[in-house]
């Protein structure tokens, strides 16, 4: 791509030239239901695939940064397709290709107009098996940013290795590292992703998680307001972001909170949002936007992923937000 090229797309790399952030974990192979039914029944689904942390980079490209993707993915079709997809959408791609294990796999279904399944099928699968020596030589040091989630850690000793790998090499270099906390419950307790992430909070600088999730790194406090967590969460320099869902977000940075109001939306698929929503906060913020303006991209962010199907199909390109919080389209947001 030539330097013409990454300016009309109006992308925007490090100071040396390679993506501003890095994300590293898994990304399945997806298998959805495109109608309301039990799969025992239905009888087709529609491939895609869906990761959070590839969701993230994808988000984020869309809206003007550069980002890059590192993990594994199994020799096989599956794999082939979660690489060509993710870099179609123009992330920098790093994945190891694993010639004994397979890509994961994730089934989405809707058993009711109200009700969303998800079954993981990803135990020794290729991403489990991410080692630090996954990790290219000086990416993380020319990024400004290394975003991670909890489920990574999750999936295997190895894994979580490498996500301590990547902390410790981005507080040498100086980038600021972000985390979403994203619990899934079937990749283990509550207990065991604090006890593995308490390694990794005290080099946080920008800290997400719905009301539950930040709960689980702050004991004591599982019926604790928004408020309280974000202030027993808070350090010196480090921001603290709430996602409330419909209800909006808030944030506290130094020492005030702040609060958004969120959207109410004919939610088709709501797998994803979360991911929409970090994408809008950390692209504001690598813009320098004060916090109200980040809450306020990351809610749009987030309700307009709700309104298409796929983990990330419906992450906004700039434009289309850009004319949304200024109000100048029609869409299905009430406000």
């Amino acid at each position: 791509m030539t330097s013409a090229q990454s300016a009309a797309d109006g992308v925007r790399g490090a100071a040396g030239g390679g993506p501003r952030v890095v994300t590293v974990g898994e990304t399945m192979a997806l298998m959805r239901s495109s109608a309301i039914g039990s799969l025992a029944h239905l009888p087709t689904v529609d491939v895609g695939l869906g990761g959070a942390e590839s969701n993230l980079a994808i988000g984020l490209r869309r809206l003007g940064v550069s980002s890059a993707w590192v993990s594994r993915v199994g020799d096989d079709p599956l794999g082939a397709r979660v690489v060509r997809e993710i870099r179609g959408e123009g992330v920098e791609v790093h994945c190891a290709v694993d010639p004994e294990r397979p890509t994961g796999l994730m089934v989405k279904s809707r058993p009711t107009a109200a009700t969303t399944r998800v079954d993981y099928y990803r135990s020794g699968s290729a991403a489990a098996a991410l080692s630090p020596s996954d990790l290219p030589g000086g990416l993380i040091e020319q990024a400004e940013l290394l975003h991670l989630t909890g489920i990574t850690s999750l999936l295997s000793a190895s894994a979580h290795a490498t996500v301590l790998a990547a902390v410790h090499r981005a507080v040498e270099a100086g980038v600021r590292v972000s985390l979403d906390v994203n619990f899934r419950s079937r990749l283990g307790s509550r207990e065991h992703l604090a006890a593995q992430l308490s390694e990794i909070l005290p080099h946080v600088d920008v800290l997400f998680g719905g009301p539950e999730e930040l709960s689980i790194l702050t004991p004591g406090l599982d019926e604790a307001s928004p408020e309280a967590l974000l202030r027993a969460l808070a350090t010196e320099g480090r921001q603290v972001v709430a996602k409330l869902g419909p209800d909006g977000a808030a944030a506290l940075a130094g020492d005030r909170i702040h609060e958004a109001p969120g959207h109410v939306v004919d939610a088709v698929d709501t797998v994803g949002a979360g991911d929409a929503f970090v994408a809008g906060y950390l692209s504001a913020l690598l813009e320098g936007l004060d916090v109200p303006e980040r809450l306020a991209r990351a809610n749009a962010c987030g309700a307009l992923a709700c309104i298409s199907p796929g983990d990330w199909e419906g992450a906004p390109h700039r434009h289309d937000l850009d004319a949304l919080l200024a109000g100048g389209i029609a869409d299905p947001v009430t406000r």
